[in-house]
């Protein structure tokens, strides 16, 4: 039996695959879009941000995430959001960029 195997003893300690894992990036499927989205953890975030959602600080040390739209040259576009704030971008009002 492979010791990553469910049964074997280090397999009960393996992600599952597809799920979020904190600095892998993602393509997520939104109305305005498909994103990159790469989920920072509160030890691998060391700077301050501007969450562009709510104009806020992201201190150092809060989790978040980055995203980019997930075209030719959108790296060029990264941005640091609250978790939350993300979620809940398509439902802000008209005057705000969506990125």
């Amino acid at each position: 039996m492979s010791p990553f195997d469910r049964g074997g003893n280090r397999g009960s300690s393996a992600r599952p695959v597809g799920g979020s894992v904190p600095g892998v990036d993602q393509v997520e499927e939104w109305p305005d879009g498909d994103w990159h989205v790469r989920r920072v953890t509160g030890s691998g975030a060391d700077k301050v941000y501007r969450c562009p959602g709510c104009d806020q600080e992201i201190r150092a040390g809060l989790p978040h995430l980055v995203s980019w739209p997930a075209w030719t040259g959108g790296e060029n576009e990264r941005r640091h959001w609250h978790t939350a704030c993300w979620r809940n971008r398509v439902k802000r009002g008209p005057g705000r960029t969506r990125y």
